[in-house]
């Protein structure tokens, strides 16, 4: 697989553009055997999708161990026990692109599938693949899903504004972890993981956020997304309720070696404007322990 011109023009600007093309041939359109076993087990992703507007979003999807399931090799089948309503369905029917990051945060493993998707009328989603390749476990925090616990039958509730709220700028101003979602008008979507000690998201203040990148797998493809077209989609979990908050907007990386003193460990920063604001209480039926913080979590 060859990364596309805004990959490569990151990685050069980074001085990492050597160790990238090594990697890239990690990166398959076939789900390999340790692929496959990965996925038996698990029951969280998130996906990025593109609404009608084409603004970005990340999505959660939840189910059954193993959910999303291998038909072959170039293939896959996810099975959510139910979708996000309100974005994931209406976006891939104007757009059937889709990114879709596999977690376990109990092991801190992570696949990312990015694909065409077909949503059927059973509610499963079906994608045929592009690029498939596991990722690092840094700065994935543990946690382990309450096993004892009953799903909830309660509906979603969902709340749409154009601005954090208060209770909105608590929630993320006290995360370790969230979700990025981006997309190349070309190649496609994709969605990613980052993860930090709480803090390490800075509400600037209800239509900006200002975050570090770490060092990381130095392929780029989040941000050599952005540097193509800046549209991105966030996703904030309450991993003790199965709330979720997500943000759309715009997101542009920053080097200024200046700004990054504030940022322990950061090697640029993201600052991201919201456009738009959709809380979900109840999202997810599933919850989480949380175990222990990365190792490698700077600062």
């Amino acid at each position: 697989m060859d990364f596309h011109p805004g990959e490569i023009a990151i990685q050069n600007k980074a001085g990492v553009r050597e160790e990238a093309q090594r990697l890239c041939q990690t990166i398959s359109n076939i789900i390999k055997p340790a692929a496959q076993e990965f996925l038996k087990n698990q029951q969280l992703a998130v996906a990025s999708t593109v609404d009608a507007n084409g603004r970005v979003w990340a999505s959660l999807l939840t189910g059954d161990s193993g959910f999303v399931r291998v038909l072959s090799e170039h293939t896959i089948e996810i099975h959510p026990t139910f979708l996000p309503r309100d974005l994931l369905s209406q976006n891939l029917a104007s757009h059937n692109t889709i990114g879709l990051l596999v977690i376990d945060l109990a092991n801190r493993r992570r696949l990312r599938l990015n694909g065409r998707a077909n949503l059927q009328s059973d509610g499963k989603i079906k994608v045929e693949l592009k690029q498939v390749f596991f990722n690092c476990p840094k700065y994935i925090q543990l946690r382990y899903i309450e096993t004892e616990f009953t799903p909830s039958l309660k509906q979603p509730e969902i709340f749409t504004r154009d601005a954090l709220s208060q209770t909105d700028e608590s929630w993320i101003a006290q995360a370790d972890t969230f979700f990025i979602a981006s997309c190349h008008p070309e190649f496609g979507t994709d969605a990613s993981h980052r993860g930090g000690f709480p803090g390490f998201v800075q509400v600037i203040n209800s239509h900006k956020l200002v975050f570090p990148d770490y060092a990381g797998n130095n392929m780029f493809q989040t941000f050599g997304n952005l540097l193509v077209n800046p549209h991105a989609g966030l996703l904030f979990v309450n991993f003790e309720s199965g709330d979720t908050l997500q943000l759309t907007g715009q997101a542009k990386v920053i080097w200024d070696a200046e700004k990054l003193i504030e940022f322990a460990g950061a090697q640029r920063l993201v600052e991201f404007d919201i456009e738009q604001v959709v809380e979900s209480k109840n999202a997810c039926p599933l919850r989480w322990r949380f175990g222990e913080y990365s190792p490698l979590n700077p600062g």
